[in-house]
């Protein structure tokens, strides 16, 4: 297959930037170019020097003068809510019994799985995102039919079968035995096939039982390499069914650190209302923390304190992520306008630059994905987003008074939505334009 040479200007990062002025953070070329071939970048940088390296015959996908950056990368969403996304007017526990769990009983059913995977990735990719963290439903078949699609498209994804076995509907609950049967069938069938990888997935501790966390505790000793993903201190009604149901424990953190479940591959979606306490576990663990704005202020749950976290004496690891259905919106950018006011209200400002940092290179380290995707570097999987700054009239129209890149990208973050997204590349594949 012959070479690809996608040009345009170039926006990759090196570090989290600090500052507006923290220019050493990234690396942007404003005539640039990447050089892929067989799914992977082979250079990137300036078109001149990027060019001259290309063998004769390569196909040049000219995108000038829109913006090139790391397909954005998602780290929590549940694939089975997208047809409850915006239910209205219930909080948590609410929305779960009412909403989420009737519809996850349909995925018992492996066509009506593919057909809600199909549409899943397609309104990822519609919207720049490359990788995603998501939550299957409690039956194998839902994993199969996300799996089964992710490796169809040659996606880099995380995922996995909820492990849940009480306080939910009978056709939505399995056995502490059953859950880590089906979850040990479906890690020797998709794990690292292609460019999958496999979550254990307690759904929270409210829906597990003890045996149940033991027997998700037993397959995180058996393969080492598997992600953990649940959740933790979203809302206060949780906090205080949680505490009942594990009265011995410490709080709600201890819980997954008592079994084990911690560690730099956890991911731990919402973390707002953490004591001191359970941060240290947290930052001591090495586990993420995930972001989930649109659904964190959807829901009423609370504001995540993101920056506190990150300066605190023990900073936590941080991802962010959409969390549909529960969250409004597919697009990361449409995420990082509502973290950003989110961050305000707790009297601090995240500056665009470290936004896209987050949802590219960031999201990638706290997956521990970042030597595969998340930058532009050579020997990386080209997952790549193509965008532009006037994609809409008022769009174009603010585009006319901005005269630097951190304005630019803060437009794209506050404006734009799917109809920003010229193309988004998967393993060097344009994915947008073949929808």
């Amino acid at each position: 297959m012959a070479q690809k040479l996608i040009r345009g200007r170039l926006l990759s990062f090196k570090a989290e930037p600090r500052s507006i002025d923290d220019h050493d953070a990234y690396l942007f070329e404003e005539d640039g170019a990447v050089l892929v071939e067989d799914g992977v970048i082979l250079a990137s940088g300036s078109f001149a020097e990027v060019a001259a390296g290309a063998e004769a015959g390569h196909v040049v996908a000219d995108h000038r003068p829109h913006l090139i950056l790391p397909g954005f990368i998602d780290a929590h969403a549940h694939f089975p809510q997208m047809q409850v996304i915006a239910s209205y007017g219930a909080e948590l526990l609410d929305w779960l019994n009412n909403y989420t769990f009737p519809e996850e009983t349909r995925f018992s059913d492996i066509q009506h799985g593919r057909h809600i995977a199909r549409l899943f990735f397609d309104e990822l990719l519609r919207n720049g995102t490359t990788t995603v963290a998501a939550y299957c439903s409690v039956h194998k078949e839902s994993a199969e039919a996300f799996f089964g699609e992710a490796l169809a498209r040659n996606m880099c994804v995380v995922g996995g079968k909820v492990m849940m076995d009480r306080n939910a509907p009978a056709a939505l609950t399995d056995t502490p035995q059953s859950s880590y049967d089906d979850t040990k069938a479906l890690i020797g069938e998709w794990h690292g096939r292609g460019r999958l990888n496999y979550a254990v997935t307690p759904r929270f501790a409210i829906t597990s039982s003890p045996e149940q966390l033991e027997m998700a505790a037993a397959l995180m000793r058996e393969f080492p390499d598997l992600h953990m993903q649940t959740h933790l201190s979203e809302n206060h009604d949780e906090i205080a069914l949680t505490a009942e149901l594990y009265p011995d424990a410490p709080d709600y953190t201890g819980i997954y650190e008592q079994y084990g479940l911690l560690g730099p591959r956890a991911l731990l979606g919402h973390c707002i209302h953490l004591s001191e306490r359970e941060a240290d576990v947290l930052s001591d663990t090495g586990s993420v923390a995930v972001f989930c704005p649109t659904s964190n202020l959807f829901l009423g749950s609370g504001l995540f304190d993101y920056l506190r976290y990150r300066k605190r004496e023990k900073p936590l690891r941080l991802a962010s992520a959409t969390d549909v259905g529960g969250g409004t919106n597919y697009s990361m950018l449409r995420t990082m306008d509502e973290g950003y006011k989110v961050i305000a209200l707790n009297g601090e400002k995240l500056n665009p630059l470290a936004s896209f940092w987050q949802i590219t290179r960031g999201n990638a380290e706290a997956l521990s994905l970042s030597e595969r995707v998340g930058t532009l570097e050579p020997g990386t999987d080209a997952d790549i987003v193509v965008l532009n700054a006037r994609a809409t009239p008022v769009m174009a129209l603010r585009m006319e008074r901005i005269e630097t890149l951190a304005e630019e990208l803060f437009l794209l973050q506050t404006l734009a939505d799917d109809r920003a997204i010229v193309e988004t590349y998967v393993a060097g594949e344009a994915a947008k334009s073949a929808l």
